[in-house]
């Protein structure tokens, strides 16, 4: 076992999302390896965009263009899987794990267009196109560490994917004045233009009470595919999905906590306490106990975004 590379990967997530880094001491040890590393590379390649370290601004900016650092990241990605000796840690974790889990090369690069989206600076003109960008940024990534847990069923890859757009519709109802404020708009431009609300001015303190209910709307849009993650528990081995069930269950509360602060959610970012953790990891446990012994689960909704196949 290369110690220092999972070293690297540990510490990666518990600076980067203590939220699953609490869910990530649930696997068994083979997993939450495999898992640590896939984070890791996630996290870097987001980092290299930003020009950051662990979310911080990086106090020796590197000097390219993000449209470079973006083409080096795929060069990077290509040699990994060609299965070149990789320097950088990230991509050495990144190496280990795709080419043991046999990720798909093109769900690495469909991560990667989530960076490119950003890059560009894309506009999000409908709900549908918000979905499409966290498809890109969470809902791969939920196809690739499900891999990482040994599913191979395209029924319940859906359900890992439909978790990753949960977590990042949260994830932007969380932060939408945070990213504003770095020039960065993930709601949909038809839903600013009903509230009257130029996108250009998002973080505007007196567009607070106009951006509540959009936040609100994103919790709720996010709910269907939460629901349809807890039914993809049952595909999972058990401690996996208890790990996936805690998860799940602090992401989701965070969103709660989003909607029930209406004007003051954008004061300070929203989390979870240990204490919360500690219940909601208790709650994961029972659900899943209860999905080795529930009925089949319906079929998915017909209705949900669909990922690409």
């Amino acid at each position: 076992m290369n110690q220092p590379l999972l070293n690297h990967a540990t510490q990666t997530m518990a600076v980067g999302s203590k939220s699953f880094a609490t869910a990530s001491k649930l696997f068994d040890a083979g997993t939450r390896r495999s898992a640590l590393m896939l984070y890791a590379w996630c996290r870097h390649c987001d980092d290299v965009i930003d020009d950051q370290t662990l979310g911080f601004a990086s106090p020796g900016a590197a000097p390219d263009s993000p449209e470079q650092r973006l083409a080096m990241l795929k060069t990077l990605t290509r040699r990994a899987y060609a299965g070149v000796t990789m320097e950088d840690p990230a991509f050495a974790a990144f190496q280990e794990v795709a080419l043991a889990h046999a990720i798909p090369q093109q769900q690495a690069f469909d991560h990667l267009e989530g960076f490119a989206m950003d890059v560009r600076g894309e506009r999000y003109e409908t709900f549908h196109d918000t979905l499409r960008y966290c498809y890109h940024v969470a809902g791969v990534v939920g196809l690739m560490m499900a891999r990482v847990m040994g599913v191979r069923d395209e029924a319940v890859l859906d359900r890992a994917c439909d978790l990753g757009l949960a977590f990042q519709l949260t994830n932007i109802a969380r932060d939408i004045v945070e990213d504003a404020q770095v020039g960065r708009c993930y709601l949909p431009a038809d839903w600013l233009a009903a509230a009257g609300i130029d996108p250009a001015k998002v973080a505007d303190p007196a567009h607070r009470a106009a951006l509540v209910p959009l936040a609100s709307r994103l919790v709720a849009e996010a709910e269907p595919y939460y629901a349809s993650a807890r039914a993809g528990l049952a595909g999972l081995p058990l401690r996996s999905a208890w790990a996936i069930a805690t998860a799940r269950g602090v992401y989701r509360e965070i969103g709660v906590k989003v909607d029930r602060a209406g004007e003051r959610a954008w004061d300070r970012r929203q989390g979870t306490s240990k204490l919360e953790k500690l219940g909601l990891l208790v709650a994961g446990a029972g659900l899943a106990i209860r999905s080795r012994v529930a009925a089949r689960p319906a079929a998915r909704p017909s209705g949900l975004w669909q990922r690409p196949r």
